[in-house]
Protein backbone atom coordinates (compact mmCIF):
# COMPACT_ATOMS: atom_id res chain seq x y z
CA UNK A 1 0.00 0.00 0.00
CA UNK A 2 1.40 3.16 -1.18
CA UNK A 3 1.51 6.34 1.58
CA UNK A 4 -1.91 8.04 2.01
CA UNK A 5 -2.04 11.13 1.31
CA UNK A 6 -6.06 11.37 2.71
CA UNK A 7 -7.45 9.26 5.74
CA UNK A 8 -11.30 8.99 6.48
CA UNK A 9 -12.08 8.73 9.92
CA UNK A 10 -16.47 7.18 10.74
CA UNK A 11 -17.68 7.25 13.80
CA UNK A 12 -16.78 10.23 15.75
CA UNK A 13 -18.90 9.45 19.27
CA UNK A 14 -17.19 9.25 22.76
CA UNK A 15 -13.82 7.53 21.95
CA UNK A 16 -14.12 8.47 17.83
CA UNK A 17 -13.90 12.39 18.25
CA UNK A 18 -10.91 12.38 20.66
CA UNK A 19 -8.96 9.85 17.86
CA UNK A 20 -10.12 11.52 14.84
CA UNK A 21 -8.95 14.80 17.02
CA UNK A 22 -4.88 13.30 17.55
CA UNK A 23 -4.97 12.27 13.80
CA UNK A 24 -6.06 15.51 13.14
CA UNK A 25 -3.34 17.53 15.04
CA UNK A 26 -0.50 14.58 14.82
CA UNK A 27 -0.89 12.96 11.28
CA UNK A 28 -0.29 15.99 9.23
CA UNK A 29 -2.73 14.64 6.47
CA UNK A 30 -5.90 15.76 5.34
CA UNK A 31 -8.97 13.73 7.19
CA UNK A 32 -12.59 13.45 5.98
CA UNK A 33 -15.00 12.80 8.67
CA UNK A 34 -18.44 11.68 8.61
CA UNK A 35 -21.04 11.26 11.59
CA UNK A 36 -24.79 10.78 11.98
CA UNK A 37 -24.46 13.39 14.30
CA UNK A 38 -23.78 17.31 13.35
CA UNK A 39 -22.35 18.83 16.57
CA UNK A 40 -18.44 16.20 16.31
CA UNK A 41 -18.27 17.00 12.73
CA UNK A 42 -18.31 21.29 13.62
CA UNK A 43 -16.42 20.46 16.61
CA UNK A 44 -13.39 18.69 14.34
CA UNK A 45 -13.91 20.84 11.51
CA UNK A 46 -11.84 23.91 13.76
CA UNK A 47 -8.80 21.40 14.05
CA UNK A 48 -8.81 21.02 10.15
CA UNK A 49 -11.42 17.94 9.69
CA UNK A 50 -13.44 17.93 5.95
CA UNK A 51 -16.85 17.03 6.61
CA UNK A 52 -18.44 15.13 4.01
CA UNK A 53 -22.01 14.28 4.38
CA UNK A 54 -22.25 10.29 3.02
CA UNK A 55 -19.86 6.98 2.72
CA UNK A 56 -19.53 7.21 -0.56
CA UNK A 57 -17.35 10.43 -0.42
CA UNK A 58 -14.93 9.28 2.09
CA UNK A 59 -14.15 5.93 -0.45
CA UNK A 60 -13.81 8.48 -3.35
CA UNK A 61 -11.79 10.81 -0.90
CA UNK A 62 -9.47 8.56 1.15
CA UNK A 63 -7.10 5.70 0.92
CA UNK A 64 -7.42 4.55 4.41
CA UNK A 65 -10.60 5.09 6.42
CA UNK A 66 -10.83 4.16 10.16
CA UNK A 67 -13.83 3.31 11.80
CA UNK A 68 -15.07 3.34 15.67
CA UNK A 69 -18.86 2.55 15.62
CA UNK A 70 -20.87 1.46 18.45
CA UNK A 71 -21.21 -2.23 17.06
CA UNK A 72 -20.27 -4.87 14.58
CA UNK A 73 -23.96 -4.62 12.84
CA UNK A 74 -22.87 -0.63 12.03
CA UNK A 75 -19.23 -2.17 11.07
CA UNK A 76 -20.67 -4.62 8.33
CA UNK A 77 -22.99 -1.92 7.41
CA UNK A 78 -20.94 0.80 6.47
CA UNK A 79 -18.20 -1.39 4.89
CA UNK A 80 -21.03 -3.21 2.79
CA UNK A 81 -24.17 -1.51 3.00
CA UNK A 82 -25.90 -0.61 -0.13
CA UNK A 83 -25.14 3.79 0.91
CA UNK A 84 -21.57 2.15 2.35
CA UNK A 85 -18.02 2.76 1.27
CA UNK A 86 -17.93 -0.26 -1.35
CA UNK A 87 -21.36 1.20 -2.84
CA UNK A 88 -19.12 3.40 -5.81
CA UNK A 89 -15.59 2.84 -7.02
CA UNK A 90 -13.21 4.87 -5.29
CA UNK A 91 -9.63 5.18 -3.94
CA UNK A 92 -10.14 3.25 -0.82
CA UNK A 93 -7.30 0.93 -0.25
CA UNK A 94 -7.34 0.30 3.02
CA UNK A 95 -10.15 0.20 6.37
CA UNK A 96 -8.91 -0.23 9.73
CA UNK A 97 -11.81 -1.27 12.53
CA UNK A 98 -11.19 0.20 15.72
CA UNK A 99 -14.31 -0.44 16.50
CA UNK A 100 -14.97 -3.64 19.41
CA UNK A 101 -16.72 -6.13 17.55
CA UNK A 102 -17.32 -10.29 16.94
CA UNK A 103 -13.95 -11.96 15.76
CA UNK A 104 -16.06 -13.73 13.44
CA UNK A 105 -16.99 -10.30 11.50
CA UNK A 106 -13.14 -9.50 11.34
CA UNK A 107 -12.51 -12.20 9.49
CA UNK A 108 -15.43 -12.89 7.19
CA UNK A 109 -15.14 -8.40 6.76
CA UNK A 110 -11.72 -9.08 5.63
CA UNK A 111 -12.19 -12.34 3.33
CA UNK A 112 -14.83 -9.87 1.29
CA UNK A 113 -13.16 -7.04 1.21
CA UNK A 114 -10.04 -8.65 -0.12
CA UNK A 115 -11.55 -9.61 -2.85
CA UNK A 116 -12.68 -6.17 -3.50
CA UNK A 117 -9.09 -5.43 -3.88
CA UNK A 118 -9.33 -3.79 -0.13
CA UNK A 119 -7.09 -4.48 2.98
CA UNK A 120 -8.52 -5.15 6.21
CA UNK A 121 -7.15 -5.32 9.95
CA UNK A 122 -9.26 -5.14 13.12
CA UNK A 123 -7.62 -3.22 15.45
CA UNK A 124 -9.80 -2.35 18.40
CA UNK A 125 -8.59 0.06 21.47
CA UNK A 126 -8.23 -0.35 25.37
CA UNK A 127 -8.01 2.15 27.97
CA UNK A 128 -10.28 5.14 29.16
CA UNK A 129 -11.76 7.66 27.62
CA UNK A 130 -9.26 10.20 28.60
CA UNK A 131 -6.56 8.11 26.90
CA UNK A 132 -8.59 8.67 23.52
CA UNK A 133 -8.19 12.44 24.70
CA UNK A 134 -4.69 12.07 25.31
CA UNK A 135 -3.20 9.75 22.59
CA UNK A 136 -2.58 7.07 25.01
CA UNK A 137 -4.78 4.28 24.10
CA UNK A 138 -3.56 0.34 23.88
CA UNK A 139 -4.96 -0.80 20.20
CA UNK A 140 -5.04 -4.44 19.54
CA UNK A 141 -4.62 -5.34 15.86
CA UNK A 142 -5.71 -8.36 14.22
CA UNK A 143 -4.41 -8.85 10.41
CA UNK A 144 -1.79 -8.88 7.91
CA UNK A 145 1.75 -7.25 10.19
CA UNK A 146 2.75 -5.55 6.13
CA UNK A 147 -0.61 -3.72 6.39
CA UNK A 148 -0.24 -2.74 10.24
CA UNK A 149 3.07 -1.44 9.95
CA UNK A 150 1.74 0.56 6.97
CA UNK A 151 -0.65 2.54 9.60
CA UNK A 152 1.02 2.58 12.09
CA UNK A 153 2.19 6.00 12.28
CA UNK A 154 -1.27 7.27 12.17
CA UNK A 155 -2.25 4.71 14.44
CA UNK A 156 0.86 6.06 16.99
CA UNK A 157 -1.22 9.34 16.50
CA UNK A 158 -3.93 8.07 18.57
CA UNK A 159 -2.17 5.61 20.96
CA UNK A 160 1.35 4.66 22.95
CA UNK A 161 0.77 0.92 22.39
CA UNK A 162 0.34 -0.81 19.13
CA UNK A 163 0.31 -4.83 19.94
CA UNK A 164 0.34 -6.93 17.03
CA UNK A 165 -1.82 -10.12 18.37
CA UNK A 166 -1.83 -12.37 15.66
CA UNK A 167 -4.05 -12.62 12.35
CA UNK A 168 -7.01 -11.58 11.20
CA UNK A 169 -9.78 -11.21 14.24
CA UNK A 170 -6.93 -11.60 16.55
CA UNK A 171 -7.16 -8.13 17.99
CA UNK A 172 -10.95 -8.82 18.48
CA UNK A 173 -10.59 -11.80 21.02
CA UNK A 174 -7.83 -10.13 22.83
CA UNK A 175 -9.72 -6.88 23.36
CA UNK A 176 -12.73 -9.13 24.72
CA UNK A 177 -10.94 -10.98 27.23
CA UNK A 178 -9.12 -7.75 28.16
CA UNK A 179 -12.78 -6.03 28.96
CA UNK A 180 -14.16 -9.32 30.20
CA UNK A 181 -11.27 -8.94 33.06
CA UNK A 182 -11.76 -5.79 33.51
CA UNK A 183 -15.41 -6.49 34.35
CA UNK A 184 -14.81 -9.03 36.94
CA UNK A 185 -12.39 -7.13 38.63
CA UNK A 186 -14.85 -4.14 39.03
CA UNK A 187 -17.64 -6.85 40.04
CA UNK A 188 -14.74 -8.05 42.62
CA UNK A 189 -14.03 -4.79 43.80
CA UNK A 190 -18.01 -3.43 44.11
CA UNK A 191 -18.36 -6.64 46.03
CA UNK A 192 -15.20 -5.73 48.37
CA UNK A 193 -16.51 -1.94 48.84
CA UNK A 194 -20.11 -3.04 50.18
CA UNK A 195 -18.92 -5.56 52.34
CA UNK A 196 -16.53 -2.92 53.70
CA UNK A 197 -18.81 -0.60 53.95
CA UNK A 198 -21.28 -3.08 55.94
CA UNK A 199 -18.60 -3.67 58.14
CA UNK A 200 -17.85 0.27 59.23
CA UNK A 201 -14.79 0.42 57.28
CA UNK A 202 -14.58 4.31 54.79
CA UNK A 203 -14.41 3.09 51.15
CA UNK A 204 -12.03 5.44 50.47
CA UNK A 205 -9.76 4.43 52.94
CA UNK A 206 -10.22 1.00 51.71
CA UNK A 207 -9.54 0.95 48.53
CA UNK A 208 -6.50 3.71 49.44
CA UNK A 209 -4.76 0.43 51.84
CA UNK A 210 -5.47 -1.84 48.98
CA UNK A 211 -3.68 0.04 46.19
CA UNK A 212 -0.43 -0.38 48.61
CA UNK A 213 -1.07 -4.19 48.47
CA UNK A 214 -1.26 -7.10 46.12
CA UNK A 215 -4.94 -6.17 45.40
CA UNK A 216 -3.60 -2.97 43.36
CA UNK A 217 -4.86 -3.24 39.76
CA UNK A 218 -6.19 -0.50 37.08
CA UNK A 219 -9.83 -1.36 37.66
CA UNK A 220 -8.93 -0.38 41.74
CA UNK A 221 -7.58 2.96 40.38
CA UNK A 222 -9.98 3.95 37.75
CA UNK A 223 -13.51 2.91 37.99
CA UNK A 224 -12.95 1.78 41.67
CA UNK A 225 -11.44 5.11 43.51
CA UNK A 226 -13.28 7.44 40.58
CA UNK A 227 -16.69 5.80 40.13
CA UNK A 228 -16.92 2.89 43.14
CA UNK A 229 -16.05 5.10 45.88
CA UNK A 230 -17.87 8.15 44.93
CA UNK A 231 -20.83 6.41 44.32
CA UNK A 232 -21.00 8.38 41.01
CA UNK A 233 -22.16 7.00 37.49
CA UNK A 234 -23.00 9.48 35.06
CA UNK A 235 -24.11 8.39 31.80
CA UNK A 236 -21.41 9.82 29.96
CA UNK A 237 -18.98 7.59 30.77
CA UNK A 238 -18.92 3.46 29.34
CA UNK A 239 -22.14 2.62 30.09
CA UNK A 240 -23.86 -0.71 31.06
CA UNK A 241 -25.06 -1.83 27.92
CA UNK A 242 -21.38 -1.38 26.58
CA UNK A 243 -20.51 -3.44 28.71
CA UNK A 244 -22.95 -6.09 28.22
CA UNK A 245 -22.30 -6.11 24.72
CA UNK A 246 -18.57 -6.74 25.37
CA UNK A 247 -18.50 -9.02 27.81
CA UNK A 248 -21.25 -11.49 25.66
CA UNK A 249 -18.57 -11.11 22.91
CA UNK A 250 -16.35 -13.12 25.16
CA UNK A 251 -18.35 -15.58 26.73
CA UNK A 252 -19.61 -16.53 22.81
CA UNK A 253 -15.90 -16.90 22.72
CA UNK A 254 -15.73 -18.95 25.35
CA UNK A 255 -18.61 -20.86 24.39
CA UNK A 256 -17.06 -21.57 21.18
CA UNK A 257 -13.84 -22.84 22.49
CA UNK A 258 -15.42 -25.05 25.09
CA UNK A 259 -14.73 -23.37 28.61
CA UNK A 260 -17.32 -22.96 30.77
CA UNK A 261 -16.24 -19.28 32.04
CA UNK A 262 -18.57 -19.54 35.42
CA UNK A 263 -16.82 -16.05 37.07
CA UNK A 264 -17.46 -14.51 33.52
CA UNK A 265 -20.77 -15.69 33.26
CA UNK A 266 -21.73 -14.60 36.84
CA UNK A 267 -20.23 -10.92 36.07
CA UNK A 268 -23.05 -11.02 32.83
CA UNK A 269 -26.05 -11.83 34.86
CA UNK A 270 -25.18 -9.16 37.24
CA UNK A 271 -24.40 -6.58 34.18
CA UNK A 272 -27.86 -7.78 33.06
CA UNK A 273 -29.51 -6.81 36.23
CA UNK A 274 -28.19 -3.84 37.17
CA UNK A 275 -29.21 -2.44 32.77
CA UNK A 276 -32.70 -4.14 33.67
CA UNK A 277 -32.73 -2.02 37.25
CA UNK A 278 -32.40 1.30 35.13
CA UNK A 279 -28.91 1.76 34.63
CA UNK A 280 -28.59 0.63 31.13
CA UNK A 281 -26.98 4.34 30.41
CA UNK A 282 -24.86 4.46 33.35
CA UNK A 283 -21.58 4.28 33.73
CA UNK A 284 -21.08 0.21 34.21
CA UNK A 285 -19.75 -0.12 37.92
CA UNK A 286 -23.33 1.01 38.87
CA UNK A 287 -23.85 -2.51 39.63
CA UNK A 288 -22.86 -2.11 43.22
CA UNK A 289 -25.94 -0.75 43.77
CA UNK A 290 -27.47 -4.06 42.93
CA UNK A 291 -24.93 -5.85 44.86
CA UNK A 292 -26.09 -3.47 48.01
CA UNK A 293 -30.11 -3.53 46.63
CA UNK A 294 -29.74 -0.33 46.14
CA UNK A 295 -31.90 -0.51 42.62
CA UNK A 296 -35.53 0.58 44.05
Amino acid sequence: MAVSEALGFVGLGVMGEPMCANLLRKSGKIVHGFDVMEAPLQRLSELGLKPVDNLKRIAAECDVVFLSLPSGKQVEEVCLGAEGLLAEPGRLQTIVDLSTCPASLARNLEKGLKEKGISFIDAPVARMRKAAHDGTLAIMVGGDGKILEAVRPYLSCMGTDIIHCGDIGAGQVVKALNNMIVFMNVHALAEALAIGRANGVDPAMLFEAMSMGSADSFALRNPGMKALVPDEFPEQAFPTDYALKDIRLALGLAEEGGVDARQAKATHELLVRTSEAGYAKNYYPAMIRLIEERDT
